[in-house]
């Protein structure tokens, strides 16, 4: 599962919280955590809500692209 790595990576890339990623998306922080550990991965619409946060495509996201 590397979405999971790629938003932790890209979070910490930019010092910000995953409280303030889960706002911005909006989800709860326990599904940012919950992504990040890889114990569940986001649905669809929040891969899309993520990498336009991120400023990244979802190719990326999903470990399709470098």
């Amino acid at each position: 599962m590397i979405i999971g790595e790629r938003i932790k990576e890209l979070r910490k890339e930019l010092g910000i919280s995953q409280q303030t990623v889960a706002k911005a998306v909006g989800v709860d922080k326990r599904a940012i955590i919950f992504w990040e550990q890889q114990i569940n991965e986001p649905k669809a619409s929040y891969i899309v809500e993520l990498a336009k946060f991120f400023n990244v495509s979802t190719d990326y996201l999903l470990g399709l692209e470098n």
